[in-house]
């Protein structure tokens, strides 16, 4: 009997923390159309790809990478987006996540750094703010300070939100900064499946650890957002600029 709870456990066990959870069979047309656009992208061999809607919160995150020469799907699970869904036109405060593909920055959070993690890592205290005050020349910046905060910007994020135990950047609205066009979007966790954010793509914790334990940077890691469509095409228009 003991042998038999220890094995149904193992199996459990093993089911529940499987970094994947697709195969060969629940592949769909279009999981098929992104492997098939990432075949021509040299300059990654990892991508992260989020499915949602122009309308709807409720998302897919994927995960590929390049083995070899074949782009593999190694993770599938559900995501919260903006309450507002998509947007290819992102601004501030619109409660939008933005279309688009980006690199993957480094992580942050209040927590201890998570263990056997690939990329930079800050725990984050009272004084780590990012900045989504579009009057500041700080805006879409995080920045250290000891100040006042209120007397220096009229809006930011603290970066010990509890939301922000764990988080990736994304590199969104970057080089240059574009004032009003929408900052600090982040992947972290979610508050639960039906919470929305306000521009962030979140995961359920475990689901996000495992992500941020995927990403190595020496893969030059990108994300790519959109509805089916879009990604698409974003992937096959990167795809050609990459030639």
């Amino acid at each position: 009997m003991k042998k038999i709870f220890v094995s149904t456990l193992f199996i459990f066990c093993a089911a529940f923390l499987s970094p994947s959870f697709s195969t060969a069979a629940e592949t769909t047309s279009f999981e098929k159309k992104v492997a098939a656009q990432l075949s021509a992208i040299t300059d990654s061999s990892q991508f992260i790809v989020v499915e949602g809607k122009t309308n709807h919160y409720q998302a897919v995150l994927r995960t590929y990478e390049k083995r070899g020469d074949t782009w593999v799907q190694t993770y599938k699970t559900a995501a919260v987006i903006g309450k507002n869904g998509l947007s290819q036109s992102k601004r501030e405060g619109d409660g939008r996540t933005p279309v688009g593909l980006f690199p993957i920055g480094e992580g942050f959070g209040f927590a201890p750094k998570p263990a056997n993690l690939n990329i930079r890592y800050t725990q984050t205290n009272n004084y780590h703010y990012w900045i989504d005050d579009p009057s500041s020349p700080d805006y879409n910046q995080w920045i250290y300070y000891r100040g006042n905060p209120n007397k220096r910007w009229k809006s930011y994020e603290r970066l010990n939100h509890f939301l922000y135990k764990y988080a990736v950047i994304i590199k969104y609205n970057e080089k240059p900064i574009i004032t009003g066009k929408g900052s600090a979007i982040f992947l972290h966790r979610w508050r639960q499946s039906t919470s929305p954010t306000a521009g962030c793509v979140a995961l359920n914790e475990n689901h996000l650890l495992n992500v941020m334990r995927w990403i190595v940077p020496a893969k030059q890691p990108k994300i790519v957002i959109g509805d089916q469509s879009s990604i698409v095409t974003q992937l096959k228009n990167y795809k050609n600029s990459a030639k």
